[in-house]
């Protein structure tokens, strides 16, 4: 090999060290980044925000009891309260009627996050597909605006307040 050579293939080592160094110096530096925190925290906070208006949205009327176990689980705050005041007669109410709702939420954005403050805004577009008893099932679409808060269990809805458009108005 010529001398030439060697001394490419030493740089090139050279370089490839020098580069993996400061990649994991990089990588190391930003696990403590308050922006990236912050990311994972905003990240973290939509999911559970998603996955609970999905669980307020649906419904198995063969099984009213575990469903509002769950909307109970997905709650905190006065919205909480509010659903434990009328668990009975919401049960009374869902079963009587015999439908069931499957909720998908189809897009979400938070408006606002306070890390501090431990709460959150956020709104969602959500599917709903609904099948009475007997009957076929229709969809139909919503949107809601809902706030969080963090509780010892997680983030928690603490409001749902469905909004309505132009269209919906008409």
């Amino acid at each position: 090999m010529s001398l030439v050579r060697k001394a490419l293939v030493w740089v090139v080592a050279a370089a490839i060290v020098v580069f993996t160094a400061y990649s994991a110096y990089s990588y190391w530096d930003t696990s403590g980044d308050e922006p990236l925190e912050f990311a994972k925290t905003r990240d973290a906070v939509l999911d559970a925000g998603e996955r609970h208006i999905e669980r307020l949205n649906s419904m198995d009327a063969d099984d009213v009891e575990d469903g509002l176990a769950a909307w109970l689980d997905a709650t905190g705050g006065a919205l909480h309260e509010e659903l434990a005041r009328e668990n009975d007669e919401s049960a009374e109410v869902l079963t009587e009627v015999g439908t069931t709702t499957r909720a998908t939420v189809t897009d979400a954005a938070l408006l606002q996050l306070d890390t501090r403050a431990g709460t959150a805004r956020m709104i969602a577009s959500v599917r709903v597909e609904s099948t009475p008893r007997g009957g076929e099932a229709t969809t139909d679409r919503k949107r809601f605006e809902a706030g969080l808060g963090h509780t010892d269990d997680g983030w928690k809805l603490t409001s749902l307040t469905a909004l309505t458009t132009a269209a919906d108005e008409s």
